[in-house]
């Protein structure tokens, strides 16, 4: 208490991680099951609380990502999600939320962090249609990490982050169709990407599928920045293969 009589509020600030990547052509997200009340035996978002008071946020982010994922920084993308500070969010009292979303390509079964019973895939259409229910405001932080990939993969080499060091074209057509849940003509996808100076660039040698033609290896070019953006079709839901 100071001379004025003010209190400081009593606020616990945690970091929440949004963890995607992509499983058989489909978008996925990481989920634990929480062994710890509130919410115990809930699904929610890998996190947890800062370690101590002189942990920076970045430094927690890429500390629950090594716990809840064996993950270290040079094999994902990490960038701020935003902050989730509603009052009545968390049951345990005021708990403001930093979340991160982290993107990598091929990721291995996850193994369950300290206070998880278990860690596992959930598709990302699973977890937004509402069918399962998730502790805490986790939900909305995963739309809004999702939202945030599909809004990136229009003007950002963010696709390139869902692949391998070396890639085909169609495997990023993959990435586009997978996060955009459209199908894409291959030809006006690959016209496109040709077109967008630095996205990608090409290497050899070529990759030999096990039925057709060897297809062209790429890797991310120097560019972060597309232009022309790859635009997102309005109708993301159509199955029929749309001009991307």
């Amino acid at each position: 208490m100071n001379d004025d009589g003010w209190v400081p509020p009593q606020v616990l600030l945690a970091v929440d991680l949004v963890i995607l990547t992509l499983r058989e052509s489909r978008m996925h997200v990481l989920l634990v099951e929480r062994g710890v009340e509130p919410f115990r035996g809930v699904r929610a978002l890998p996190g947890g609380f800062l370690g101590h008071v002189d942990e920076d946020l970045l430094d927690a982010a890429h500390r629950e990502l090594a716990e809840e994922a064996g993950l270290t920084a040079d094999h994902v993308h990490l960038e701020q999600l935003g902050v989730y500070g509603a009052p009545g969010r968390d049951p345990r009292g005021r708990v403001v939320s930093v979340a991160y979303l982290a993107i990598a390509p091929r990721l291995p079964e996850p193994v369950a962090g300290t206070d998880a019973l278990e860690a596992g895939w959930t598709p990302v259409d699973a977890v937004l249609s509402g069918g399962e229910r998730l502790a805490f405001d986790h939900r909305r932080i995963v739309s809004d990490g999702v939202e945030r990939a599909r809004s990136k993969l229009e003007s950002t080499a963010l696709a390139t982050a869902f692949c391998g060091p070396l890639f085909t074209i169609a495997e990023l057509q993959g990435v586009y169709e997978a996060v955009w849940s459209v199908r894409l003509d291959p030809r006006n996808f690959y016209r496109k990407v040709q077109s967008v100076d630095g996205f990608i660039e090409p290497v050899g040698p070529r990759r030999k599928p096990e039925v057709g033609r060897p297809a062209r290896l790429f890797r991310a070019g120097a560019h972060k920045t597309l232009r022309p953006p790859m635009t997102r079709p309005v109708d993301s839901t159509d199955e029929k293969a749309v001009e991307a």
